[in-house]
């Protein structure tokens, strides 16, 4: 399954720490910073990333929810069917302006303590279908309130 990683610029270190963990645990990651090489088509690669993945992770953070290119990756996994259930917001840096569109999802924070286990419970989530229970299942993570 070919998972792919939504994220800001600044968020690239963390995007390519959780990728790598991921691949480690049998995933198939698209990171745009890897796979789209100098003058390429940045949106139609993207575009064709967005198509072939199954299941995307979007990395939250103050320069992510800015992001218009996150934005646009966001609309597109929550307007296709095959990502149902496969869309998991993880934040990675405080942040208090989550998208209002990712505010009904259960949601993850990566942190020292969850840092290690956080790529298995994600492998476990992608691989058995995901849906909000079993989110909130496996990473155990409350809803966030509405601001």
């Amino acid at each position: 399954m070919q998972v792919f990683i939504s994220y800001a610029a600044k968020d690239r270190e963390i995007a390519r720490e959780l990728g790598s963990a991921l691949t480690k645990r049998g995933l198939k990651v698209w990171l745009a910073d890897e796979q789209v090489l100098p003058g390429d088509n940045w949106s139609l690669k993207i575009g064709e990333a967005l198509d072939r993945s199954k299941a995307m992770l979007v990395l939250l953070s103050p320069d992510a929810v800015k992001s218009e290119l996150v934005r646009r990756e966001i609309q597109y996994a929550l307007s296709s069917p095959k990502y149902e259930g496969r869309v998991i917001p993880v934040i990675v840096r405080p942040t208090k302006d989550i998208p209002w569109i990712l505010r009904k999802f259960h949601v993850t924070r990566l942190d020292r303590e969850k840092k290690s286990r956080l790529p298995k419970q994600l492998v476990d989530l992608l691989l058995g279908g995901g849906s909000g229970e079993i989110l909130e299942a496996i990473l155990g993570k409350a809803k966030l309130a509405h601001s």
